[in-house]
């Protein structure tokens, strides 16, 4: 029997892990070359690993919802041939959109050389090198008394420090352009304190022998064993995929940014009459023509006004970068949960051409066809609940954006138009701001700006690029 090891490859610049959300075989088959054998989701977008060659499944990797590291073995297989031979063998890997590639003979303890292409970049624009890596590998001991004011670091590197108690001065760092990894984090963690002050600088989990593992558990909740009759009425299925991602952003973001919630309502009369003037001419055109369109728009036109709305805080150089550019978020109710596909470039559509992606972009969201460069690079997001829009809402942010906008139900209500009470289609508006970033009268100030757009849509035109 030829046993060889397939090692989960480099997925891209600054990922070192991935969550195992679908086995597509098992111990057992037989499969060909290039065909799917598993879906690994990173921070950045989930792809389909493919065969690098023919054989037999002996073992696999990680269960549905675990972790499993870049370069850690995923699939043992049988090649039904000489191992030595096999394993020199150029490997061929492809990601799920098909794209594929030969790597270099690999190393015995190296694997194939494989990729998943993609843009996966976790960086924000503005994000410069800074220092280069350190010497001598990223252990605690390996270099004593390190110190580095600014570390850089992405925010999963900064939670994990956080969880760990690690002071990330203190990790020498072994990525790209200085960067420390999660690996720098867990290598820290493992090496021997060399001095008192070292000891002092590190984190309690660190000198109590805690692991990674432990660290992550630490505050988890554990369900209570329920009776033998209550037993047979409960479902389990693992907490994975789509759901626990969405679930670690929104902690991320809750846990980052100070959100901050202001709330006010919009007569859309004349907006709701207009819409219905146009829209036969968009069916003509093929477009299905709803709100959205013209709030995108009135929030690019508040966006231009209140550029700090359009930023985002580099926490790793304490930087604010100021957006050029006015990509926004739609938020999209889907079976595997919400997702946020992007209307890039906003200011440079029509109307009809924001309608018209907006469409095409929630359909291949419902349809799980998404592409990763569509799901991300938003300067600001739109959320819409439709009919079920409530009173209101409080907005989680979409980090690292500084702003979101909620938008809710039209109802008729009663409105004071020149001294009168009459008839109007109110709907009302939730933004929520992170207070670090925008301070109350600024949000309020864009809110009303927005809010005038859309209740004098004639105006909306007027100011349009």
């Amino acid at each position: 029997m030829a046993r060889w090891e397939f090692k989960l490859p480099d997925i891209g610049e600054g990922v070192t892990e991935g969550e195992v959300v679908a086995w597509l075989v098992k111990p057992g088959d037989v499969v060909k070359e290039d065909q799917p054998m598993v879906e690994v989701m990173t921070d950045k977008a989930t792809v389909t690993i493919t065969s690098p060659r023919a054989g037999t499944i002996l073992e696999t990797t990680g269960k549905v919802g675990e972790i499993v590291m870049v370069h850690h073995v995923l699939v043992v297989f049988d090649l039904g041939g000489d191992a030595a031979t096999a394993a020199q063998a150029p490997a061929k890997s492809t990601n799920g959109n098909g794209v594929s590639g030969h790597g270099p003979s690999a190393a015995k303890d190296q694997g194939p050389a494989a990729t998943a292409l993609g843009d996966i970049k976790e960086s924000l624009p503005g994000m410069g090198a800074r220092g280069g890596a350190a010497a001598g590998g990223g252990g605690g001991g390996g270099l004593q008394g390190y110190f580095n004011a600014k570390p850089l670091a992405t925010p999963a590197t900064r939670k994990l420090a956080r969880d760990m108690s690690i002071d990330l001065t203190r990790v020498p760092p072994t990525g790209p352009q200085g960067r420390v990894t999660r690996k720098d984090v867990e290598s820290y963690v493992s090496a021997p304190a060399s001095s008192g002050s070292e000891t002092a600088s590190r984190a309690p989990a660190a000198a109590t022998g805690a692991t990674l593992s432990t660290a992550l558990a630490r505050d988890a909740v554990k369900i209570v064993a329920p009776t033998h009759e209550q037993s047979a009425l409960e479902e389990r299925v693992p907490f994975a995929g789509m759901r626990r991602k969405i679930a670690t952003r929104m902690q991320t973001s809750t846990q980052t940014a100070a959100h901050f919630t202001f709330v006010e309502e919009c007569d859309v009369t004349q907006l709701k009459a207009l819409r219905a003037r146009l829209k036969p001419a968009a069916e003509k055109a093929g477009v299905k023509l709803t709100y959205l369109p013209f709030i995108v728009k009135a929030v690019v036109a508040g966006l231009k006004k209140h550029g700090i709305l359009n930023s985002a805080l580099d926490e790793s150089t304490n930087e604010l970068v100021y957006r050029k550019y006015y990509n926004i978020g739609i938020a999209a109710s889907t079976d595997a949960g919400l997702m946020v596909p992007v209307v890039k470039d906003a200011d440079r559509k029509s109307v009809l051409d924001v309608a018209r992606e907006i469409d095409r972009l929630g359909t291949e969201a419902r349809a799980g066809k998404s592409k990763s460069s569509e799901l991300t690079g938003s300067t600001f997001t739109i959320t819409s609940l439709g009919a079920q829009g409530g009173l209101f809402a409080t907005p989680i942010l979409n980090f690292p954006e500084v702003g979101i906008l909620g938008v809710h139900r039209i109802k008729e209500r009663p409105v004071v138009k020149d001294g009168q009470i009459v008839i109007g289609e109110v709907m009302l508006l939730s933004l929520s701001f992170d207070h670090r970033i925008v301070d109350g009268h600024v949000g309020a100030a864009f809110a009303y700006d927005v809010i005038a757009y859309l209740e004098d849509p004639d105006k909306l035109f007027l100011d349009m690029a």
